[in-house]
């Protein structure tokens, strides 16, 4: 088995649980023992902080928020995580900490290097071996919530000004790290885009 850390970012709409699925379905095919989770929501606590989170009726302060962030990815990361790499498992994981850069840092307009700090203590400072960014305009992403559902949460709701902040972030993260970033173009199809993921992610366990 091996042990590997592998997250899924980019704006709402982006396609992240269909391409965390698929690289999931595939895993499980290869004979690997795979961990599918999400932040926030992938703990027992998480579940309650990603209700207050995304669903409190309003208004939340954007330190508050990102507090919050940081306490679901502190317990999620030591209690749900680390056990998984330790027992030679592939995580795979929706949102991490560069969503909060890209979110409450960019979009929130907090300092978004305070908000990395605060995520990387929250962690002990664990990165992922492979950071997939599915970037999507903005308007592109609107278009898709808009038809598969009728209801947002607290920041899927955010004005389109956000969400370009958000992704600009996000561009500027990857082209921070590009040894870590996967980016690629979420309007290719589907299929297109797992072949991709899947050849990254053969290559990290190959090494």
């Amino acid at each position: 088995m091996t042990a590997l850390f592998v997250t899924f970012e980019g704006g709402d709409g982006s396609g992240k649980s269909t391409q965390a699925g698929l690289l999931e379905e595939w895993l499980l095919g290869r004979g690997e023992t795979v961990l599918r989770t999400r932040e926030p929501g992938g703990s027992d606590l998480g579940v309650e902080l990603r209700d207050i989170i995304l669903h409190r009726r309003g208004h939340i302060e954007p330190r508050a928020e990102a507090l919050l962030y940081a306490a679901d990815r502190a317990h999620h990361i030591a209690t749900v995580v680390r056990p998984a790499l330790q027992r030679g498992e592939v995580v795979v994981q929706d949102r991490y900490l560069d969503s909060s850069v890209a979110y409450q840092g960019a979009g929130r307009t907090l300092d978004p290097g305070e908000i990395r700090n605060l995520s990387l203590w929250a962690a002990e400072g664990l990165l992922p071996d492979v950071t997939i960014l599915l970037d999507l305009h903005e308007d592109e992403g609107r278009r898709r919530l808009d038809a598969s559902r009728t209801t947002y949460d607290r920041l899927e709701a955010e004005q389109a000004e956000f969400h370009q902040r958000v992704r600009d972030a996000y561009l500027q993260l990857a082209e921070a790290e590009p040894a870590r970033f996967l980016v690629l173009d979420a309007t290719r199809p589907a299929a297109e885009l797992a072949a991709v993921i899947r050849t990254r992610v053969e290559e990290l366990i190959g090494g």
